[in-house]
C-alpha cells in the first residue's frame, strides 16, 4: 500500500474547536472523494486528447483516507492510498494531485468572484451540491497546498456560487431549518405539506420516525399548533424554497416560540402601525434569531414578542407579581431591561449587551430570579 499525504484542510467555527469533527459533517468528506475521482479524470483526458474516455481501472485500489485529526481548530488528515496490487500505473497519482489543485483553484475563484470554469468544468460543479452542504452561517473549509500556500475557503455563500456556475444546474440543495403549521398530510402517499410563516406552502416526505409529530401538527393546525423542521430543502436559483428532499429532525413548537414570532414580524413593513413604525431591519432579525438560539435555555420562561415604533423589537414577561420588559435595539444589539413589581411599585432597570456572553448570563440570571425559574 502507497500512502501519500494529500489534504489537511482546516474546519473554522464554533463546531469544530478542539481537535473533533461532528458525525454529521463525515458526509461531505464522503462527497469529496467522488469529486476528486471525477477530476482527476478530467485531467487525465486533457493529457491524453486522443482517448475518448479514462482507462478501465483508473480508480481500481485508489481511495481517500481519513488518517487523523490535529489539533486547533478540526484540522482532517486525509491521505491518498494506492493498493499494490492494482491496476492505476505508478505515476498516475499526479492526476489526483492536479485534481486537488484544480478544485481549490475553482474555491478561489468563487471566493474573488471570479471565472470557476477557468479551473473546472461544468459536469464536475454539481457535487458541491452534496460538498460543504453541513455548513453553517460564520463557518468555513480552509484549504491550502504545496503550491497554493495562502488559504481558500468554502463558505455557505462561495459553496452557491459554485453550484450555480454550472448552467446545467437548475436547483440545489441546502441544509435549512423553517417553522410553520402542516395544512394537508397524507399517509398513503407519505408526504405532507408546511405552511411557512409567510403563507407559501412547501411539499415534503413523511418519513415513519417523524410520523406521529407530523400528524400532530396536522390535527392542532386549526388551533395555530406549529412545528419546526430541519432536513434538506431544494431551492431554485433566487434562493426560494421548492421543497423538502428529506427531514431530519421534526418537533411540535411552544406557542410562545420566539424565533416563530420573529419570522412573523420579518413580514413587516414600514408604516405598519396607522402610517407609523419602521419594519425591523432583516439583519437585525437574523442575528436575534441566532443568537436566541445559541444562547437562550430551553426551561427559561419564554416571553411574547411585540415589534416597537422605532423598528426594535420588545419582550414581555407577565409573571406575578411582575411586569417585565425587555427592549432590544437591533442594530446596536443592546437590551434595556425594566421590572414592575405590581403589588409593591417598586422599580428596575438595568442595560445588556446582548453581543457579550457574560452580559447574556446576567441578563438570564436575573429572568430566572425575576420570574421564580418559570417555563
Amino acid at each position: 500500500m502507497n500512502i501519500q499525504p494529500f489534504l489537511e484542510p482546516r474546519l473554522i467555527g464554533d463546531r469544530f474547536e478542539g481537535p473533533a469533527i461532528p458525525l454529521e459533517f463525515l458526509k461531505d468528506f464522503a462527497v469529496l472523494e467522488e469529486l476528486m475521482i471525477e477530476v482527476a479524470k478530467w485531467r487525465f483526458m486533457k493529457g491524453h486528447p486522443g482517448r475518448k474516455r479514462s482507462p478501465r481501472g483508473f480508480t481500481e485500489g485508489i481511495t481517500l483516507k481519513l488518517t487523523g485529526i490535529e489539533k486547533g481548530s478540526a484540522k482532517p488528515v486525509i491521505d491518498l492510498l494506492v493498493a499494490a496490487s492494482t491496476l492505476f500505473p505508478v505515476g498516475n497519482e499526479i492526476y489526483f494531485e492536479e485534481a486537488r489543485d484544480a478544485v481549490i483553484r475553482a474555491i478561489g475563484a468563487a471566493e474573488k468572484g471570479q471565472s470557476i470554469t477557468d479551473h473546472l468544468p461544468e459536469e464536475t460543479l454539481g457535487y458541491f451540491d452534496r460538498f460543504g452542504r453541513s455548513l453553517r452561517n460564520g463557518e468555513a473549509i480552509e484549504f491550502t497546498t504545496p503550491s497554493q500556500a495562502a488559504p481558500v475557503r468554502l463558505t455557505r455563500e462561495t459553496r452557491r456560487r459554485l453550484v450555480l456556475a454550472s448552467s446545467k444546474v437548475k436547483e440545489l440543495t441546502e441544509e435549512t431549518t423553517v417553522r410553520g403549521t402542516v395544512p394537508e398530510a397524507d399517509q398513503d402517499k407519505m408526504s405532507f405539506e408546511v405552511q411557512l410563516i409567510d403563507g407559501r406552502k412547501v411539499r415534503a416526505p413523511m418519513d415513519a420516525q417523524h410520523l406521529d409529530t407530523i400528524l400532530e401538527a396536522f390535527a392542532g393546525y386549526r388551533s395555530g399548533t406549529r412545528i419546526l423542521l430541519q432536513g434538506i430543502g431544494t431551492f431554485d436559483r433566487t434562493e426560494r424554497l421548492l421543497r423538502f428532499a428529506s427531514i431530519e429532525h421534526a418537533s411540535i413548537l411552544d406557542p410562545l416560540d420566539i424565533c416563530a414570532r420573529l419570522e412573523e414580524l420579518r413580514l413587516l413593513k414600514d408604516n405598519w402601525l396607522e402610517g407609523q413604525g419602521r419594519a425591523p431591519p432583516p439583519g437585525g432579525i437574523d442575528w436575534l434569531s441566532q443568537t436566541l438560539g445559541q444562547r437562550y435555555p430551553d426551561d427559561l420562561a419564554l416571553p411574547r414578542v411585540y415589534p416597537t415604533v422605532e423598528g426594535g423589537i420588545q419582550a414581555e414577561w407577565s409573571i406575578e407579581p411582575n411586569e417585565i420588559t425587555l427592549q432590544i435595539d437591533l442594530t446596536s444589539h443592546q437590551g434595556q431591561w425594566y421590572v414592575l413589581n405590581m403589588q409593591t411599585d417598586l422599580e428596575e432597570t438595568d442595560a445588556f449587551n446582548l453581543d457579550d456572553s457574560k452580559d447574556w448570563e446576567r441578563l438570564i440570571t436575573r429572568i430566572r430570579q425575576t420570574t421564580g425559574g418559570a417555563s
